[in-house]
């Protein structure tokens, strides 16, 4: 099968499919965030512990307005069994849609097959779908390594955080800590930062890389000040030059 290629940025392309839910049509969705994640098959160990974690997660996901679809190359009777074989086990619920795709047309529209890896089989693609139906973020696993749920709901609030207060997020940024600004795009801008980063409420390694002072509005998470001064310790320039450490202060 050849795959069709998405980069971020791309229109996601509509489709109705049937699924475990019955009709589904991506445009309907159009309003919300939507997580539509590929997995090789039903019925295997690693797919059915992301299910179960995916379902887990479910209501995390609703909070934040975002919708999950799952989707594999087999047919929906197979769906079926294999949701209700979680149940009769686990009795955990798979709260959310399963696309059937025994013909691979949405696979191939996502581009969710690696020609080099299966061509029978999706590997773990993960979609991140905004409101307007752009594509925002993009994971690929391989089939052999499962997800971690928790870092797909940490990019999702960190897309949705940059969207709601125009800022950007630092590495390992998780939610209720510091956020980051864009660099500054005129001369102007830069000398301002430079100068007195602190009128704009900024918290300054040099002119390019500056916090925010505050952690992001909405975050329930508590002791903001203990991890701002944590991060404020580990400044490099802290240690190498009082007098730029007191400037950017």
């Amino acid at each position: 099968m050849e795959s069709n290629r998405l980069h971020i940025g791309s229109k996601a392309p509509d489709f109705t499919a049937n699924t475990t839910m019955g009709p589904l049509k991506m445009s309907d969705y159009k309003g919300k965030w939507i997580i539509l994640f590929s997995h090789p098959g039903d019925f295997t160990p690693v797919c059915t512990t992301e299910f179960i974690a995916f379902a887990n997660a479910n209501e995390r996901f609703m909070q934040k307005n975002a919708q999950l679809i799952g989707l594999s190359i087999d047919s929906n009777p197979s769906h079926l069994a294999w949701v209700h074989a979680i149940k009769e086990t686990t009795g955990i619920t798979i709260p959310f849609p399963v696309i059937a795709d025994r013909m691979g047309d949405v696979a191939r529209l996502y581009g969710m097959i690696a020609p080099d890896v299966s061509n029978q089989e999706t590997v773990r693609n993960v979609y991140f779908i905004d409101p307007e139906q752009v594509i925002r973020a993009i994971l690929i696993y391989p089939m052999t390594n499962g997800r971690s749920i928790e870092e797909v709901l940490r990019l999702l609030t960190a897309l949705q955080t940059s969207d709601e207060s125009k800022v950007v997020t630092p590495a390992d940024w998780q939610p209720g800590m510091p956020t980051m600004v864009p660099a500054p795009q005129t001369y102007n801008q830069l000398l301002s930062r430079d100068q007195s980063p602190q009128e704009s409420g900024l918290e300054c390694e040099d002119w390019f890389r500056c916090y925010n002072r505050q952690s992001q509005p909405g975050n329930k998470l508590s002791g903001n000040t203990l991890r701002e001064s944590s991060y404020r310790e580990d400044l490099p320039y802290r240690n190498n030059d009082p007098k730029r450490s007191q400037k950017y202060r």
